[in-house]
Order: C-alpha cells, then structure tokens, then sequence
C-alpha cells in the first residue's frame, strides 16, 4: 500500500473500504497485527518527537484520521485518498465480528466504561463475543511502570480470554506505547488504538452529528462542547501553516 509521508510519520494513503477489506485479511492471518490512528494533532507532536514518530511508523496499518491531514496532503499535491477515522474503522470491526463470530476484549477508559461499551455492543451486535474488559487505570508500559504485576494481571486476562480483535482506549501516546511494548506478548489478530471510541459505544460522550463530520468539522463541534480544548485545537491552523512553509512536508 502507498504512504505518503507528512513530516516523516507514514500514513496508508487509503479508504474506509480498504481498510475493513484488509482488516478481514488481518483477522484470517497468523500474528497480532496493530492498527495506529494519528490525527493532525498527533501528526504535529510526532514533528516534534522523534521518538513518538518511530514508534507510530512501527505500526502494521497507520490511517488519516484527521481532516487537516488530508487537507495537507492535497496542497502538496500528495493526496490521501480520503479520511478514515478510528472509530469509523472500529465499527466496521464490529460489523465484521458479528459476522463471523469473533471475540472482542476492550481495555481502556474509566472503572466501568468498557462494560457499558461491551453491553450496548452485545445489544446491537449479538453475535459478537465479548472475550473480556478492562479499565485503563493500571500500572504498565504506558505510564512507567513496564512489567509491573498490574500489567501482567491485565495481559493474561487478554490472552486468556483468546480475543480476535483488542480495543486499546489510553489516548495518544499512552495506547500507542503499550501496544508497541506488548504486542509480542499478545495473542490475538487485530490491536487497534482508538482513544475515546469506547466512550462514544458506553454512551458517556456523542460524536458530533453526521453534518459536522461530512464537512470534516468534528473539531469545531468539540471545540464548541469543550472550549478548554482550543489549545489542542490550534495544532490544526499551525499545521496548515507549516505545510505552507515547508515545501518538503508531505512527500
């Protein structure tokens, strides 16, 4: 698959079709593959960090969630094909599983919010097997403490539960770490990191309505509901505005 690289990190220049089309390629495969979901945001802080920019590249599938980086890519005459966004992806990995009855375990998020997730995903997706949950407030390779006994605790459940498909809910970069640092370690098909995706299935938070993510508007909706949120809002126009500058941005 092409990828365009925008200020080194690599994104998979493709559709939410050919997403999902390869996501049923990863879950009749023999080893763990990681999907990494970098928005503009994330694009901006890998241009910063080294560091955080190898560890996005090291992953097996690295979709254009943001609407600045397909934006960006058009000015460079470097065009992604389109916007595939991690929940997009998610959900058509559940479509999937409930095809063919694979299992599901969710980590991440607040004491109780995977089980809600896991609840209303049973209700609409029946056939789908809920291998287990687990909340995201735990001692590991995300935040530290590599090894440490919680981490175990919460590995070993995942492996014994036997999931397909692992739902990864730290926010960036704490699930991108613990997915680069444990991956060897877990048994399973499909890892994705997809941030608040489980708390938009428990019902804690709304996606914003369909008009505002046709127009690739999402970010002002947030923007809106939760004004604290200008300062991550403004890596959009920096990064418009580094493009511009940088004729060697998107490559």
């Amino acid at each position: 698959m092409e990828k365009i690289r925008i200020f080194g990190v690599e994104i998979d220049n493709t559709s939410l079709e050919e997403a999902t089309n390869l996501m049923k390629e990863y879950l009749k495969g023999d080893r763990l593959k990681t999907i990494c979901t970098p928005n503009t945001e994330i694009v901006m802080a890998a241009k910063k960090d080294e560091r955080l920019k190898e560890l996005i590249n090291e992953f097996d599938l690295i979709i254009p969630d943001g609407i600045g980086l397909i934006y960006g890519s058009r000015i460079r005459k470097r065009p992604l094909k389109e916007r595939v966004t991690g929940f997009d992806l998610s959900m058509e990995l559940l479509k999937i599983a409930n095809k063919e009855g694979y299992g599901l375990f969710l980590l991440g998020g607040q004491e109780g919010i995977a089980k809600m997730a896991s609840e209303n995903i049973v209700n609409k997706y029946p056939n789908i097997r809920i291998a287990g949950f687990h909340n995201g407030y735990f001692k590991g390779s995300h935040n530290g403490f590599k090894g440490h006994e919680e981490e175990e605790r919460v590995i070993n459940m995942i492996n014994s539960s036997k999931p397909d498909i692992i739902f990864v809910g730290l926010g960036f970069p704490k699930q991108e770490i613990w997915i680069k640092e444990n991956k060897n370690r877990i048994h399973g098909k499909v890892i994705i990191g997809n941030g608040g995706t489980m708390d938009v299935i428990s019902g804690k938070t709304k996606r914003a309505p369909e008009i505002f993510q046709k127009l690739g508007l999402e970010w002002f909706y947030r923007l809106i509901k939760e004004p604290a949120r200008i300062k991550r809002q403004m890596a959009l126009p920096k990064f418009v505005l580094a493009i511009l500058f940088n004729k060697e941005s998107v490559r």
